[in-house]
């Protein structure tokens, strides 16, 4: 039986990559394509100079605390390594 916090909606966890600085975003959403429009509008507060975003990964969760516990792991070294891992080619390592 799956736990309390499982609902009918995906919550995704999304790597962008700014095209500006080339760093990273990590980032959790029910709506990615609204949260991706969002980020290249300048209405989130903590990408907008960063801009403009290439969505360079994403997992879908079905539990929302699941995907912030994903959202966390992600922002961290040990994350950050998985994801270059994960990544190899579109990197080019």
């Amino acid at each position: 039986m799956p736990g309390r916090t499982i609902s009918n909606r995906f919550y995704y966890v999304y790597v962008l990559e700014s095209m500006k600085d080339t760093k990273q975003y990590i980032g959790f959403t029910t709506d990615l394509r609204k949260r991706m429009d969002q980020h290249q509008q300048g209405k989130s507060f903590a990408t907008a100079p960063r801009r403009p975003f290439i969505l360079t990964y994403y997992e879908a969760c079905r539990s929302r605390i699941d995907a912030m516990r994903r959202e966390h792991y992600l922002k961290h070294s040990e994350g950050r390594r998985f994801l270059a891992k994960r990544l190899t080619d579109y990197y080019g390592k």
